[in-house]
């Protein structure tokens, strides 16, 4: 079969085309966000009743309402699971905390002068809510990529919330590697009315400080409706690739990295950026030859004929440009000089250097944080880290003599915005030492 995939040269391409087919949004639409915001605050009042309610209608849940996983289940879970997947667990785990150690924030030198105390402390957040997603897929490296750092970064407590399977059991593989964290806090639900729970609380579930982990639309519309109830990590939109390539990579290699992230569901997006329609080609060859071995064809295909774009570039440095416009979650760069072409693109959540670093790498092994912005957020976003899971705040000591130094510019500036309270607090306390 020949895919049936939207091509762009960028040299006879109008501009406002050229614009438009970088735009996409991972925010979910107004309908599923408004369905969303009403879960929310059904969930916000009734709690447990209305989790089992909507656990009921659209799944997740577990049979008999809502209450966490026994923790006997997660300690045996292992018992149920594979030897090799079990090392491929611990291999995981020690990779992104060998990542994630050096992120630990440093109390910065505090900036001292004219009796003036400047200080800024961070701490790590007490209670955080991890999303795993899961009902018919299976994500035990999500759990790890959102709780890894939450661990080195100090969190005192943190709860995981992840669909059940359509029997109401959660898998056992994501149960051993909540055992292998250390997790012992485990609910069965899904969507936005999981969400509700982690951000507002239940007769049953404590809520969170903040809420982390990828999801559906539904996940989204709920981050986005407890936002300011809670905070939350970023809304993360359909999973989404660039490829760029300028001929020197095989093309079968460069095919599979297209086919990679599109497996994950048909409204995820990717683009194959080349400097050659030749190249293009080969690897649209490379695509229908493999295609037919892989589990997911059928979402794959669906990913890449609606959401999938071949943008033909007359230069390699047009098509670092193009990817750097896309923003995308995951960028692979199959070109010669593939080290130094990074830096051409900022706005990337994770790169992918040379023929020999799969996306898949990074999904796994590496230690690099899979939890990344989407939907062009990579533009202002960055990959999940142990800094989101603390908070920074600010000491500040004045002696007599930096108030004094001080005095003129805080009375000038607070008595011409007319606040003159402000004034007054330093005044009585000059006018106190005379």
């Amino acid at each position: 079969m020949t895919l049936n995939i939207e091509w762009l040269d960028l040299s006879t391409s109008d501009p406002e085309a050229l614009e438009r087919s970088t735009r996409r949004s991972a925010l979910p639409d107004r309908d599923v966000r408004d369905k969303a915001f009403r879960i929310v605050s059904d969930v916000a009042d009734r709690g447990d009743s209305a989790l089992e309610a909507y656990s009921a209608q659209f799944g997740g849940g577990q049979p008999g309402g809502v209450a966490p996983v026994p923790r006997q289940a997660i300690e045996t879970a292992a018992s149920q699971v594979s030897a090799d997947l079990i090392t491929a667990l611990e291999t995981a785990i020690k990779n992104v905390r060998a990542c994630h150690e050096p992120q630990r924030p440093k109390t910065p030198t505090p900036v001292q002068g004219d009796g003036i105390t400047v200080e800024r402390i961070w701490s790590p957040l007490y209670r955080v809510g991890v999303y795993v997603p899961g009902g018919r897929a299976l994500y035990p490296s999500s759990l790890i990529m959102g709780t890894v750092p939450a661990l080195v970064a100090g969190v005192t407590e943190i709860c995981v919330a992840t669909p059940a399977r359509p029997d109401g059991t959660i898998h056992p593989l994501v149960l051993t590697a909540a055992a292998l964290l250390g997790i012992t806090e485990v609910y069965a639900m899904g969507g936005a009315q999981a969400i509700a729970a982690l951000a507002y609380g239940t007769e049953t579930v404590r809520r969170v400080d903040k809420i982390v982990g990828p999801g559906g639309p539904w996940v989204t519309a709920g981050k986005l409706a407890v936002y300011g109830e809670c905070g939350v990590d970023l809304p993360a939109g359909p999973s989404e690739a660039a490829i760029v390539t300028d001929g020197t990579v095989d093309p079968a290699i460069t095919a599979s990295d297209v086919m990679c992230q599109a497996e994950h569901g048909d409204e995820s997006s990717v683009v194959l950026v080349t400097t050659s329609n030749a190249e293009a080609e080969a690897v649209l060859a490379e695509i229908d030859r493999q295609l037919p071995l892989l589990a997911r064809r059928d979402i794959i295909t669906k990913a890449l004929e609606n959401h999938g774009q071949i943008v033909v570039a007359a230069s390699t440095t047009d098509a670092l440009a193009y990817a750097n416009s896309w923003a995308p979650e995951h960028l692979s760069l199959h070109t010669c000089n593939a080290r130094s072409d990074a830096a051409a693109v900022p706005n990337a959540g994770s790169v992918f250097i040379g023929e020999w670093t799969p996306e898949a790498a990074g999904d796994y092994a590496t230690g690099a944080n899979h939890i990344l912005p989407t939907g062009g957020l990579a533009r202002a976003y960055g990959p999940l880290s142990v800094d989101d899971f603390g908070s920074w705040r600010q000491i500040q000591t004045l002696t007599y003599a930096g108030l004094s130094g001080l005095a003129p510019t805080i009375t000038a500036l607070a008595n011409a915005e007319g606040l003159t309270a402000h004034a007054n607090s330093v005044a009585v306390r000059l006018e106190g030492r005379r």
